[in-house]
């Protein structure tokens, strides 16, 4: 594809994008201003762009009761934030392994969320948070584990075998939720797992795991076989290969299938429901602000929905770089 030097063309292009990703951003940027009004300005007839902002959505939703110190407890965990920042941009320009790198934030993050219900009263809306963490890297690592394994198995095997696999992935992929959801259920009851994050976790592992491998597949057949023919030669088996070869060059790509397994775990909603009495995630607890008949749950569904939002535009942000090769790599033969 070559680009139109059309000045006039290159407008209208320019336009029609400028028009659609203000199309997309707009939903988002009410919902910020609603989480931030009260039920009064939020119920007004005339749509209100310019009032007095209020945290009390937010407060309402996070905290069971307001400790007067509360911003300064905002201001030390932006600036914690802001510390392992800095570790990560510095430590990228040293002879430092990344991975022990990430490793330390991410205990860091573990112990700052540990703390916070017993440093202040959190409310329910907390544990939600918490429980779409769990399940959600549990979900993740399980469903890339896998299919960074079965992937690669598939993309080196040529075999009618090999097809009959993908063939039967690629039809559990194509079947509803609810399909998975019920057996699932039966076997909760049966085990005595319902409600657990264990159940929740494979569940969500068997609606997923179709989709890694298919994806990771693709980026595996991508990389020449005489890469890890010759790690073998100076020595590796073919895990050690596959472990110290082509899991670093196909890494954006793992990066990529990350990343859109996250957003399928942190996002479902029917499986949750159907599998969980009180573990709920972020998407079953906003449901029952939006349910109601209560005018006061408009901005606190609001608040809910940009809280829900904001990690996951930050992960973003965080593998942005990753994302993009992954993407690209997948989208070009080589």
């Amino acid at each position: 594809m070559q680009r139109t030097t059309n000045p006039v063309a290159r407008f209208i292009i320019y336009l029609i994008l400028i028009l659609f990703s203000i199309y997309s951003i707009l939903p988002f940027f009410w919902t910020t201003l609603q989480s931030f009004k009260t039920v009064r300005q939020a119920m007004s007839r005339t749509p209100l762009f310019i009032f007095k902002p209020t945290w009390a959505n937010y407060e309402r939703l996070w905290l069971e009761e307001v400790p007067e110190n509360l911003s300064t407890l905002l201001l030390a965990l932006f600036g914690i934030g802001l510390i392992l920042a800095l570790i990560v941009i510095v430590t990228r320009r040293l002879s430092v392994r990344q991975s022990a790198v990430w490793l330390l934030v991410f205990a860091v993050v573990a112990l700052i969320l540990w703390m916070i219900p017993r440093i202040v009263h959190t409310a329910e809306f907390y544990q939600y948070f918490l429980n779409s963490l769990i399940v959600t890297i549990g979900t993740v690592v399980i469903s890339i584990s896998i299919g960074c394994l079965a992937g690669y198995a598939l993309a080196r095997y040529s075999g009618i075998e090999g097809l009959i696999i993908l063939i039967v992935a690629l039809g559990f992929r194509a079947l509803p939720r609810m399909s998975f959801a019920l057996p699932y259920f039966w076997i909760g009851q049966a085990t005595k797992l319902h409600d657990t994050y264990i159940l929740l976790i494979l569940s969500l592992v068997a609606v997923n795991q179709p989709f890694t491998i298919w994806m990771l597949r693709s980026f595996f057949m991508e990389i020449p076989k005489d890469i890890e023919e010759s790690a073998m030669i100076d020595g590796c088996n073919r895990l050690t290969a596959f472990l110290r070869v082509i899991i670093p060059i196909a890494w954006p790509g793992i990066i990529s299938t990350g990343l859109f397994s996250l957003l399928l775990a942190y996002n479902e909603f029917l499986i949750v429901r159907v599998l969980t009495q009180t573990k709920w995630t972020l998407p079953v607890a906003i449901a029952q602000f939006t349910g109601g008949e209560d005018p006061g749950y408009i901005t606190l569904a609001a608040a809910a929905a940009i809280s829900a939002s904001l990690p996951i535009v930050i992960v973003i942000l965080i593998f942005q770089k990753h994302l993009v090769k992954g993407l690209a790599a997948g989208a070009v033969k080589g």
